[in-house]
């Protein structure tokens, strides 16, 4: 079974996030960039797959030059080969757009599934996927934290989150893009033999040019969605604590939620 995982390279959640005096992205000196998480569990879930029914891997990452980093830490964990969408006029893409980019890539590659991770950890928009699926024309299943394929590999079941934690079953034809939940699985770690091997395997570098794009259908020109500028939500204001007795507290309570909070 062939399998294409998307994966983004995002900043570490644990860095300390600055908007630029401009006002119009975030300042990127000093921030640590991994492996998007959601993503690592779409790529160890294509480990899994391989394991059981053979195929290849083939790790597909959009972004700078400094996602190679991301791109061999995939690769050491397993992963068969890799290809590298990077192009400055690619810088600024929306989710739409990107998918296109990610599409274009996928025309002329063979496969019989596509997994991602449900969202990526900076922008949140939870959007690639599904825009992918439809590029590409293929069924797609969201929030997915269990995922069997059939013994025949033309099937696959997927469970997935729904609101009020509940799940759902959906079963679905191959090719399918499917995008991981955490719970899905746990990620493995690249052993040292599997980041030797990483450091020697071809990343396959492609621009826009080798898609047929022109630079008004990509980046900034061609996105959907148009950034406006960058700011940080407001510091928290230190909060209140009510003293005395239970049914004096609860009057006061109730009264500042509903004249100063307005919550009630």
């Amino acid at each position: 079974m062939d399998i294409i995982v998307c994966m983004k390279q995002v900043p570490d959640t644990e860095s300390r996030i600055k908007v630029n005096p401009e006002g119009t992205g975030i300042v990127t000196e000093g921030i640590k960039y991994v492996m998007n998480p959601y993503d690592e569990y779409a790529v160890e879930e294509a480990l899994k797959i391989k394991e059981k029914f053979g195929g290849t891997v083939t790790i597909v990452c959009l972004g700078p030059d400094r996602a190679t980093e991301a791109i061999r830490t995939a690769l050491a964990m397993g992963t068969d080969e890799a290809v590298h969408l990077n192009d400055p006029a690619f810088e600024g893409s929306d989710s739409f757009t990107s998918a296109k980019i990610l599409a274009g890539a996928m025309k002329d590659m063979k496969y019989d599934l596509i997994l991602t991770g449900k969202q990526a950890v900076d922008f949140d928009c939870s959007q690639v996927f599904g825009c992918l699926a439809e590029l590409l024309d293929l069924p797609y299943v969201s929030v997915v934290v269990g995922l069997e394929i059939s013994s025949d590999g033309k099937t696959t079941t997927a469970r997935r989150e729904t609101e009020g934690g509940m799940e759902e079953v959906i079963e679905t034809p191959l090719p399918a893009v499917i995008a991981a939940q955490k719970g899905l699985n746990e990620p493995r770690y690249a052993s040292l033999p599997g980041i030797m091997k990483a450091k020697k395997k071809e990343i396959k570098k492609i621009d826009s040019a080798a898609l047929g794009l022109n630079a008004d259908e990509v980046g900034e020109k061609g996105s959907k969605l148009k950034t406006k500028n960058f700011r940080l939500p407001p510091e928290r204001q230190a909060g209140k604590k009510i003293e005395g007795e239970p049914a004096e507290t609860a009057a006061e309570l109730a009264k500042l939620l509903r004249e100063e909070a307005k919550l009630i």
